[in-house]
């Protein structure tokens, strides 16, 4: 990103200069930057090289603004050339922030080209989009074009970044060995992008996923983790929680203080948590009814085990999509299993605009469906990759020159370390999510789900939604769209952060605030606009909410299984270590 300073045609530079994207930051080094980074959610799609290809061609097949932004940037480059042009990086923009590229002449005149290229690059998509074209078609362009200034960096090669040359002088070339090293095992183990991370440093078990608890069930499809209370009582009505099939759960439980789970039993609540399997081709013919169906068998263990006719769910990201279905089969054979069901960031109605709309090109779905059936699974480096280059500054090209060109190992952060521990996805379930992406099967009521069709209209227990301002993957007026989908009362709250921030996301932090309460007769921008915002966590007003729909206080059980259900193992179990125990 750039930003004119005042001079010559002020106003039209500055608009030009905001155009590249978001600013570039340099690795995280401390928990809130690590939480900045992973914003990645649940891939539908995969990219593929022809469609990315299509992007860049769709941007540049514009005469008009083509030729017009060629003249601008001609004319940039001689002011440039001459000293005198006033295009400066953003003063968040880490890329630049050795004194070189404002001081040496000749890395000035390279920072200068570039930001002004970019800038182009930028208006040339936004113009593209100006001439109607289908969004899908945009964001496509939008991602494409996006990769591309990112690659183009010169900050990204070690001759023209000074930064890395200045600590290759000082280390006498120590510096270029260490970041050989690194970049071979990197293209060895992690499909030729920099780590991102440095996983040795966390055990999970060990230094992760730690609140006390005991595996009381297991299928060959996810493990059913039932955790200790920590207060003398806890409400009647359990909660399930339902992770999105993609990634481990333990996002929800990685350390003391910044666990939700951890909170959520310091709220007398009784939690079970489902840890799905890591699938292998072995288990290609996995789909929405296998998920489904170990829901719905979760749910009645947890009813054997506490006593009660119902429970509650909350469903995070692609995990509230599975949860919806579920609803809906319930609605259409009139069951009452669940109470009350909560929404963490999830996107129901794909008709509405978001990024994930760069991947939705017809031939893209169909490439990425024949892939995962070709080799059983959609891999989780290829899922990784995609939400990489979603966000190529962040998370790939300030690993390039942290790794690679300085040499510094990567960072240290529980929230990264769960990143990089990613999950396959099976291609049958990966198949029917394509049709819900590309069709909109489920907001539209075209999707059929253990026999019954899923009208999301039909669904009356109460709901509470919640999405996340700077979510720029399920974008907060999608996830608001799930409280106009169903039937039954509603509370939607918008948390401050981003989309992994805003569910690592414990009480405490005075930068944390949400919005709640605001009128829902006249959409999302109505409601943002007469909502209350309040300090604090969306945990907080979502246990609240909570509480009051789990019942009476009983004594809290001296242990969590019966005779039906005894335990098998502490928690975290098995599955997420990627062991497969005979029971199973």
């Amino acid at each position: 990103m750039t930003k004119a300073v005042p001079g010559r045609a002020d106003q039209e530079r500055t608009t030009r200069s905001a155009r590249p994207g978001p600013v570039a930051e340099p690795v995280p080094v401390d928990e809130a930057e690590a939480l900045g980074v992973v914003e990645g959610g649940e891939a539908v799609g995969i990219p593929s090289v022809v469609g990315v290809l299509k992007g860049i061609t769709s941007a540049f097949a514009q005469p008009g603004p083509v030729s017009r932004g060629a003249g601008r940037l001609v004319r940039d480059l001689v002011s440039i050339a001459r000293g005198t042009d006033e295009h400066t990086p953003h003063p968040k923009d880490k890329r630049f922030v050795d004194p070189a590229w404002s001081m040496n002449p000749i890395f000035r005149r390279l920072g200068q080209g570039y930001l002004a290229l970019g800038a182009e690059l930028g208006r040339l998509v936004d113009e593209y989009e100006k001439g109607s074209a289908d969004w899908h078609d945009v964001e496509r362009a939008r991602f494409a074009v996006s990769a591309l200034t990112s690659a183009l960096s010169p900050t990204n090669q070690l001759p023209m970044n000074p930064a890395a040359l200045k600590r290759a002088f000082d280390t006498a070339g120590a510096s270029l060995v260490r970041g050989a090293r690194q970049f071979a095992h990197d293209v060895r183990h992690n499909g030729g992008l920099p780590s991102q991370v440095d996983r040795s440093a966390f055990t999970v078990g060990e230094d992760l996923a730690l609140t006390p608890g005991d595996v009381i069930h297991r299928d060959e499809v996810a493990e059913l983790i039932e955790y200790r209370p920590s207060t003398p009582t806890v409400r009647e009505r359990p909660l399930l929680v339902v992770p999105p099939p993609i990634g481990r759960y333990y996002f929800l439980d990685l350390r003391p203080g910044r666990s939700f789970v951890e909170y959520a039993t310091s709220r007398g609540l009784r939690v079970f948590m489902l840890s799905w399997r890591n699938p292998t081709a072995e288990q290609a013919d996995w789909n929405i009814d296998t998920y489904a169906r170990r829901i719905l068998s979760a749910c009645e263990v947890i009813k054997d085990v506490a006593g009660v006719e119902d429970v509650n769910t909350l469903g995070f990201c692609a995990g509230g999509i599975l949860q919806s279905v579920v609803l809906g089969h319930l609605a259409a054979q009139g069951e009452h299993t669940i109470h009350s069901a909560s929404y963490g960031v999830t996107l129901l109605d794909f008709g509405v605009r978001a990024p994930l709309g760069a991947f939705s090109a017809p031939r893209a779905l169909e490439m990425a469906r024949a892939d995962s059936q070709r080799r059983g699974v959609i891999t989780a480096r290829s899922l990784g990759t995609v939400f990489s280059w979603m966000r190529p500054d962040d998370l790939i090209f300030n690993y390039v020159v942290n790794n690679w060109l300085m040499g510094e190992r990567p960072p240290v952060f529980d929230i990264l370390a769960w990143n990089a521990d990613g999950t396959n996805l099976p291609a049958a379930l990966h198949s029917e999510f394509l049709g819900i992406f590309r069709s909109n099967t489920l907001a539209e009521g075209h999707l059929e789900v253990l026999g019954t069709p899923i009208d999301l209209g039909k669904i009356t227990v109460p709901v509470f939604v919640t999405g996340a301002l700077n979510d720029h993957l399920t974008p907060w007026t999608g996830c608001y769209r799930t409280t106009e989908l169903v039937s039954g009362p509603s509370t939607y709250v918008l948390s401050n952060a981003g989309h992994i921030a805003s569910l690592v996301n414990p009480p405490g932090n005075p930068k944390a605030s949400y919005f709640i309460g605001g009128d829902p007769s006249h959409g999302p921008e109505h409601w943002r606009a007469t909502a209350e915002r309040r300090q604090g966590t969306w945990w907080e007003a979502w246990a609240d909410w909570l509480v009051e729909r789990s019942g009476d206080e009983r004594p809290a059980p001296a242990t969590g299984s019966n005779a039906n259900h005894p335990p098998l193992e502490p928690a975290p179990g098995s599955y997420v270590l990627d062991r497969t125990p005979p029971s199973a």
